[in-house]
């Protein structure tokens, strides 16, 4: 059957996606709290830390929290995740963009915006084939 091999060939691109963007935005969102890999409060724009209420390294750690929920999200629900991730990549690129300011990290956040859906979409394709042909 056309639809089983499809399935099959789409199964491995879709559990290496998967793992991709819920382990990253785990390890990325705990490095808020420990700068190990990069002082992510570089990549902050000046004028969204000017209008918020506490300091740059608590909006960042929220940020982490966000982040690691996303990424447990992508792991466990993964069409969802996929979507909030997705999402969450599009608003930084934005944000980079508006700000003039790394725009190579924008349209990289940009390009993994768009794997992170491509991810959901396979995720609906594939639920969707396994409950019509009673797959598991």
């Amino acid at each position: 059957m056309k639809t089983l091999s499809l399935q099959q060939s789409i199964t491995p691109v879709q559990t290496l996606l998967k793992y991709c963007f819920g382990i990253v935005p785990i390890v990325a969102g705990f490095d808020k709290f420990t700068n190990l890999l990069t002082n992510w409060e570089q990549y902050l724009n000046p004028s969204i830390g000017n209008l918020l209420p506490f300091s740059p390294t608590v909006f960042l750690m929220l940020v982490g929290v966000i982040e690691i929920l996303a990424g447990i999200t992508v792991l466990i629900k993964t069409e969802l995740g996929a979507y909030i991730v997705a999402a969450w990549l599009t608003l930084i690129g934005l944000t980079l963009l508006l700000s003039l300011s790394y725009l190579d990290v924008a349209v990289r956040d940009l390009v993994l915006a768009a794997s992170a859906f491509s991810l959901a979409r396979l995720t609906k394709f594939t639920t969707a084939t396994q409950d019509q042909y009673g797959i598991s």
